[in-house]
């Protein structure tokens, strides 16, 4: 038992991990973007708030976003692809734990709930008597999957950058088709057009995105077939190259920090690691155990 207990431990910190790391990514990237693409008229985003709140729980989750609003308001966003009643609970718990955390400077609190294509209709109230909870919501089935991916598919082959409503309607795409097996495949049909992303800050965005909110969404399995993607081709070599291409010792060096981080935060052994910098940056066996004992 206690080993089962480890394990399970072990993959939670491993995720959490993982999650920092995107979310340094989409912090950068998800200011001034617009969620009106989901369906919902609130504010364009000024900024990415940290999500990991004072825990009332051991076994609470994390919120899945928190944003602050360029009116003023924060944001909680949480994805959902089912209803519970346990659900309106878990909100309330977030809402308390930022006014935990923000006290009076949470004026104004947005409870926004995306439910994927799975869910048809949702009460956007909860009322216990003495307080009632409202909720802004989006219906990913209201989304044309088909048109959106014909859309992000012609402009990548025609090599047209990608507008800021695209990059977000590209990573929610997977969560705006119905059932498990059609969400599996339409991630990995995803993850295959966003290699032709040629920004590469685009490219990284959409990746650590799809990670992010499939992490909750999506199956494990699926979720780990992401990752590997990821950390052993587009997102690393995107680090990696980011370095390089720079000639500059300072990016250089900045760039093989961040792949570490990365790689690590993906449970990467470390030997493996040293053996990817020997790779790419041309490192000796010295220099690359170096950097790894540097950070």
């Amino acid at each position: 038992m206690d080993k089962k207990g480890k394990s399970k431990k072990n993959k939670n910190d491993i995720t959490y991990q993982n999650k920092d790391v995107m979310s340094k990514v989409m912090a950068e990237n998800f200011k001034d973007k617009s969620l009106k693409v989901y369906g919902i008229d609130v504010p364009k985003i000024k900024q990415v708030l940290p999500t990991n709140l004072p825990e009332i729980q051991v076994n609470e989750m994390r919120i899945d976003n928190l944003f602050l609003l360029e009116d003023g308001s924060l944001a909680i966003i949480d994805y959902e692809s089912t209803l519970k009643w346990e659900n309106y609970l878990k909100y309330l718990n977030y809402i308390v734990r930022i006014l935990e955390r923000y006290k009076q400077e949470a004026k104004q609190i947005r409870m926004i709930v995306i439910y994927t294509a799975d869910v048809e209709q949702a009460e956007d109230e909860f009322h216990t008597g003495c307080l009632t909870l409202k909720l802004e919501q989006a219906y990913l089935r209201k989304i044309d999957s088909k048109s959106i991916r014909d859309v992000l598919e012609k402009k990548l082959e025609d090599g047209v950058p990608l507008s800021d409503d695209e990059l977000m309607q590209f990573i929610i795409l997977p969560l705006t088709y119905k059932g498990k097996e059609a969400k599996r495949e339409a991630v990995k049909d995803a993850v295959y057009l966003a290699k032709k992303i040629t920004d590469k800050k685009n490219q990284m965005f959409v990746l650590s995105g799809i990670l992010v909110f499939a992490d909750k969404i999506i199956d494990a399995k699926t979720a780990e077939q992401i990752k590997e993607v990821i950390r052993m081709t587009q997102v690393a070599q995107l680090l990696l190259e980011e370095g390089r291409d720079e000639g500059r010792e300072e990016e250089r060096s900045e760039g093989i920090k961040v792949l570490v981080d990365s790689l690590r935060a993906f449970a990467i052994p470390d030997e493996d690691i040293i053996g990817k910098l020997i790779e790419k940056y041309q490192l000796t066996k010295d220099e690359a155990d170096k950097f790894i004992k540097q950070n």
